[in-house]
């Protein structure tokens, strides 16, 4: 018995687990996984909501200036695409024209292509960048209201459950019937009341 009390207590003592120990070597423990995954989505949202929240953040509210370069931050995209509709109409409207000014693209050197190449694609990489990080804030956000929403889902289906039922109405019976027949004629049929009690006098 003190040999099995000594390897029980070696095993299992000390607020010690040796075999759960032992396995999660080889396999990761789900509780502490699972702490392990909220904590880092906790950690995102709040993040998220920093950077959503400027005020609270510290940066202080958007001012003029920010919103001007937002202004021409969305020029580039718009005039790209209309100048090249516009060379595309100029080719048709006015053909010499055009094809002077392709001559003199063809003066341009090929370094200076590839910094213009390298130019738009940072743009459009770093437009793409901003709205997918402005999405992945709205998104944080209207997470942060699922509890609350949910909250309010479970109080409605509560109110929903504690509704009183309608009471249910039994189906009068043949003698019931008869008595509220008569009650309605007493109460309701006087003439005819009266012509009963004159036809029993007549007997």
């Amino acid at each position: 018995m003190g040999l099995i009390a000594d390897v029980l207590r070696g095993l299992f003592g000390r607020e010690r687990n040796v075999v759960a120990e032992t396995l999660e070597v080889f396999r990761e423990n789900a509780e502490a996984g699972a702490v392990r995954d909220h904590t880092g989505r906790a950690d995102a949202l709040a993040q998220f909501a920093a950077e959503f929240a400027r005020s609270q953040a510290g940066h202080g509210p958007v001012s003029r200036f920010d919103r001007w370069m937002d202004g021409v931050n969305r020029l580039p995209r718009p005039l790209l695409a209309l100048s090249t509709l516009a060379l595309l109409g100029s080719a048709m409207v006015d053909p010499l024209w055009f094809a002077a000014r392709m001559q003199g693209l063809a003066l341009v050197p090929e370094p200076l292509w590839w910094l213009l190449g390298v130019i738009v694609s940072f743009y459009f990489g770093a437009r793409q960048q901003l709205k997918s990080q402005g999405f992945q804030r709205e998104m944080a956000a209207s997470l942060a209201q699922a509890p609350a929403v949910a909250a309010n889902v479970s109080r409605i289906n509560e109110l929903r459950a504690s509704e009183p039922a309608a009471p249910a109405m039994s189906d009068p019976s043949e003698a019931d019937h008869r008595h509220g027949v008569n009650e309605s004629n007493e109460t309701e049929n006087p003439a005819l009341t009266e012509w009963m009690e004159l036809s029993k006098a007549a007997k």
